[in-house]
């Protein structure tokens, strides 16, 4: 029979998703990395990120296709490599599949890895007869000459088959159509089972008989069984807080699970999951032993071959640093003339808003805040950060998509373990450079709670989009010349990001045999396939999910930002601005530390948005009620220098913008990831405390230079 789709929404990493009544719930699920994602993008039309590294998926993404004047409701699981749920990815699909009821679970396999696909493959189908295998990437498969018999694997699974090549949609209408066959069948679908041994069944018919009184379904009662013999403490949660299931106060079964914890004991077997695991793999090397044939046992020659010179120990680092060199090169040299376009564009359309208000008889004291306040602010924040921001996250995108960035994660892996912090912390810190509050957000990959607060408390040592313009800024000016190559500057770029590297592996180091005592837990990243990239899909996936969603939250926290600033410029106490009163209040602190009054007030009110730190400073020192742009980087220095900076000066503000607090929304994100003040608190005081001590030493080492 088929199963009916629960109407109560499940609760998932992030947030509850609520499942409409009158469609069929199709769950998806799958190993990292075998382009499910990308499945359901091209099921579904919405633009998920599809990215090419495991774990990428980790809250439930939804969305809705139409197929035979139907629709079908489509939920995205988390990849995971299992269901006995060691994972914070395991447990949301473990949970939806087993206590949600999807009418069909489609299971997205790699035609490549099938062994080891079969493994979650077996799982699932111990879970719920209404599945679907979607064995992807064929055309890899075939690349590598990996012949599959369908017919007989099949066969073997008792499920339908369907080979796809999801990135390309072959398949995927044979796929919509087996899928809504299983969902309104009303006969008893036959998969395969797992038989495990006499000791392991006699044990599980103690328990089976309990469960099914309560939930009324022999397969789902045999699986919980299974797992409950195994002590798996999740699920006892789950079973309590889906089914209202309590099984220490549930007598006649708390009896059943003693007896047969007693018996297993008796047979000598202390470790179930052993012999489940052992059980499984056996089976999933039967089935691909007699299902697939390969005609060239070399396939993976190539890859391993370029794998052992960019994973090596001698040039993975090395290379790594390169290419994040070059992007950044390809970064500045690109964002300078259409930054320069844009800021002609929004400040040209500036006088015409100014008429068009005055037209309206709008008084000063609406125009003036809202025109040369918010207006000026969004103007600056737009055309500093949009031209950045769609050069980078392409470019970054595209390393993600060819395979090239969990490579990277590889090579820093070790870095991290030896910093007792998880390996996946790498990827976050990637995901920093674009943006911070995406880098936070991303540290959902993490299992472990203690590393993954680690991981969210060192996100902001890397800069993100945000700062660059004013590291490069500084750069440019003080340290290479007006007229050097941009690969110089590129190349003392990638050495201050690299400063921001280390100090997270120091910092990591610390937290970890302090506040946040651990020892790293282990992780499965898996290499994938080189791919080409799709370099259209990218450039819109790019733009539209990441530029335009960041972009959007700078401004909303830059408009505000700019009110005030106007505020603080134009209201007078004596002779003075609020403003010109805060950086006087402020310039003995900032002066003893490297910098002076203005600067240190700039970052203060930059806490919305980065960007806006280096027109605060030109505003600060030109004494004007406005924020100013400057046409050239001549004429920045030399008002620099004119109000007393010095290559000392310079450097203390270079490392100033790498390590202080968290912009408003990076912030933000970590409350509410963390869901602590605490937390919060002490993500903004670490690295500001490093950056004034840093800057401290600079200052009190030139003294004696």
């Amino acid at each position: 029979m088929g199963l009916t789709a629960s109407g109560t929404g499940f609760k998932s990493v992030d947030k509850k998703i609520h499942i409409t009544h009158s469609n069929k719930v199709i769950a998806l699920a799958g190993n990292p990395n075998v382009g499910k994602s990308t499945v359901f993008n091209e099921l579904t039309g919405l633009n998920q990120h599809t990215g090419n590294w495991p774990g990428k998926t980790v809250s439930n993404a939804e969305g809705t296709y139409s197929y035979g004047n139907e629709e079908f409701t489509l939920i995205d699981l988390p990849g995971t490599y299992s269901l006995l749920a060691s994972s914070v990815e395991e447990e949301v699909a473990r949970d939806f599949i087993c206590f949600e009821n999807p009418d069909t679970t489609i299971i997205v396999a790699d035609a490549t890895n099938l062994e080891r696909n079969l493994n979650l493959i077996l799982q699932i189908m111990e879970l719920t007869d209404h599945a679907i295998l979607c064995l992807n990437l064929l055309d890899e498969a075939k690349k590598k000459k990996i012949d599959i018999d369908f017919r007989k694997l099949s066969y073997s699974l008792g499920i339908f088959v369907v080979g796809t090549s999801a990135r390309s949609h072959q398949g995927l209408d044979e796929l919509m159509e087996k899928t809504k066959i299983v969902s309104h069948t009303e006969l008893e679908f036959k998969p395969f089972e797992v038989s495990y041994s006499e000791v392991i069944e006699t044990a599980l018919s103690m328990i089976q008989p309990e469960i099914e009184n309560l939930i009324h379904d022999p397969k789902k009662s045999r699986w919980i069984s299974l797992q409950l013999l195994d002590r798996n403490t999740s699920l006892s949660k789950s079973l309590c807080d889906h089914l209202q299931i309590d099984i220490l106060e549930n007598k006649s079964l708390k009896v059943a699970t003693q007896e047969a914890h007693r018996y297993l004991r008796e047979q000598g077997i202390t470790e179930v999951s052993d012999y489940i695991v052992s059980t499984i793999v056996k089976e999933s090397e039967r089935i691909y032993k007699n299902c697939v044939t390969i005609h060239d046992e070399k396939y993976n020659e190539k890859t391993e071959k370029v794998d052992h010179f960019i994973t090596s120990k001698w040039f993975g680092i090395p290379l790594m640093l390169l290419l994040l060199g070059g992007i950044f090169w390809l970064t500045i040299v690109g964002s300078n003339y259409p930054s320069a376009l844009l800021s002609d564009l929004l400040f040209g359309i500036q006088p015409y808003l100014v008429d068009f208000l005055n037209w309206f008889h709008t008084p000063s004291w609406i125009l003036d805040p809202l025109v040369y306040g918010v207006y000026q602010t969004l103007a600056w924040v737009v055309s500093v950060m949009l031209p950045p921001m769609a050069i980078f996250f392409p470019l970054f995108t595209l390393l993600e998509d060819s395979g090239f960035l969990p490579r990277i994660a590889f090579n820093m892996d070790h870095l991290f373990q030896k910093a007792s912090c998880h390996g996946k912390q790498s990827l976050t810190m990637c995901m920093g450079f674009g943006c911070n509050a995406c880098g936070v957000v991303g540290c959902r990959i993490i299992d472990s709670p203690r590393e993954r607060l680690i991981a969210i408390i060192t996100n902001n040592f890397v800069p993100c989009n945000g700062r660059f313009p004013t590291l490069i800024a500084i750069i440019t000016m003080f340290f290479i010349g007006m007229h050097s190559n941009p690969l110089i500057s590129s190349f003392i770029l990638t050495m201050v990001i690299l400063l921001g590297i280390v100090m997270t592996l120091i910092v990591s180091k610390v937290l970890s045999k302090t506040v946040l005592k651990g020892y790293p837990s282990s992780f499965v990243l898996e290499l994938p396939p080189y791919r080409r990239p799709q370099i259209g899909k990218v450039i819109v996936r790019s733009i539209f999910d990441r530029t335009i969603f960041v972009l959007g939250r700078a401004m909303m926290v830059a408009a505000p930002a700019g009110l005030l600033i106007w505020m603080l410029a134009n209201i007078h106490v004596g002779s003075l601005s609020l403003l010109a009163h805060l950086t006087s209040f402020f310039d003995p602190f900032a002066r003893f530390i490297g910098l002076d009054g203005v600067i240190l007030m700039a970052f203060i009110l930059g806490f919305p948005a980065n960007e806006i730190v280096m027109p605060i400073i030109i505003m600060s020192y030109l004494a004007t009620n406005t924020l100013v742009e400057f046409d050239s980087l001549f004429a920045l220095k030399d008002l620099l220098v004119s109000h007393g900076w010095t290559i000392v000066t310079s450097l203390c503000a270079l490392v100033f913008t790498l390590f202080h607090f968290p912009c408003g929304t990076t912030c933000l994100t970590i409350k509410k990831e963390t869901g602590s003040f605490k937390w919060t608190i002490i993500s903004i005081l670490l690295p500001t405390f490093i950056g004034i001590l840093l800057c401290f030493l600079i200052k009190m080492v030139s003294t004696f230079i």
